[in-house]
């Protein structure tokens, strides 16, 4: 890969030039931020996206100027999807399948971030169960519609350095709350489910990979209490001053869905598979103390055999076992 691409990236810039049409791209959570963008990225330039989203009305308006634009065979078309019920996810598959089209790229976008304590439609704590066990079952229920040489896209993020998954206690039950380290989890099991898909996908030529969009002010931090955002800022700034850095600036939203469109359509398959990726390049492993919003990737949320457990434990809680 030698795009000259980075954190200031655009949309626009990485896939300029780029001819979608003909492709098919699946995107969950089009209703704000970063989905709408994304969608119109793709639809831009000539694909045909399926647009998800719990609220439909919601979406509908977020999209019109991006269905309004769609021409030459490009579209924009959405569906319902509530992540946070499996009854929703099931019977949302259950009519893609039916319908029978193929993806080229499905990016699933869609999340919740430092959400108060609380359980989803299935009992499941919300974070891990919206952000992870949700996008796990709509997957691999449609897994077969990825054609070969298709892409997974998850959008993880840096949280996913506040916590590792626990395995034995996914829901909260023994230990105290704390939404950054429930975020945390269901980050880096975004990550270990790419992992674990592109290990069983990528024989028939289906790669998966999981990124970070940086930071944005998006409608993700509505659950953050009054100043939280000011006080992180005053910390990482505090932090980046001490190692003679300049203060944290926010990517602008087409900056931020850069790297998923980036992932999803532009960089080689081979070199982003079963890896994590930023600021449109592929990420490296740093363990240990960093500032937390500096580049890298825990070792742990590429383990191979811990993304097979993280499998394991997923179908468990679903009720689901799904093959490759």
């Amino acid at each position: 890969m030698t795009e000259p691409f980075g954190a200031t990236s655009t949309t626009d810039e990485v896939l300029a030039g780029i001819d979608l049409s003909g492709k098919r791209v699946l995107v969950t959570g089009v209703s704000a931020g970063l989905g709408v963008e994304t969608a119109r990225a793709l639809v831009a330039h000539g694909a045909q996206v399926v647009g998800a989203a719990r609220d439909l009305a919601k979406a509908r308006a977020a999209t019109a100027p991006v269905a309004a634009a769609a021409k030459n065979g490009a579209s924009l078309e959405l569906i319902e999807l509530d992540l946070a019920s499996l009854a929703s996810v099931r019977k949302a598959s259950q009519a893609l399948v039916a319908d029978g089209r193929t993806f080229d790229v499905v990016i699933a976008n869609a999340g919740v971030m430092a959400s108060p304590f609380g359980h989803t439609a299935d009992g499941f704590e919300t974070q891990f169960g919206t952000n992870h066990l949700g996008h796990f079952v709509f997957v691999n229920r449609i897994a077969s519609l990825i054609a070969p040489g298709g892409r997974l896209v998850n959008v993880s993020s840096s949280g996913h350095r506040f916590a590792d998954v626990d395995l034995d206690d996914p829901n909260f039950e023994r230990g105290d709350y704390d939404p950054w380290q429930a975020y945390g989890r269901s980050k880096t099991a975004n990550i270990l489910f790419a992992v674990e898909f592109d290990r069983r996908h990528q024989a028939r030529g289906v790669r998966a990979t999981a990124l970070h969009p940086g930071g944005i002010q998006t409608e993700l931090g509505r659950h953050l209490p009054e100043n939280a955002l000011e006080q992180m800022l005053e910390r990482i700034n505090a932090e980046l001053a001490a190692e003679g850095k300049p203060p944290f600036q926010f990517k602008t939203v087409p900056q931020g869905a850069a790297t998923s469109v980036w992932a999803g359509v532009v960089a080689d398959a081979a070199d982003v598979g079963g890896k994590y990726c930023e600021n449109c390049h592929v990420s490296a492993i740093t363990d240990g103390l960093i500032n937390p919003i500096s580049e890298g990737v825990r070792s742990y949320a590429l383990d191979a055999e811990h993304a097979k457990a993280l499998w394991r434990k997923s179908e468990e809680m679903v009720g689901e076992v799904f093959s490759a």
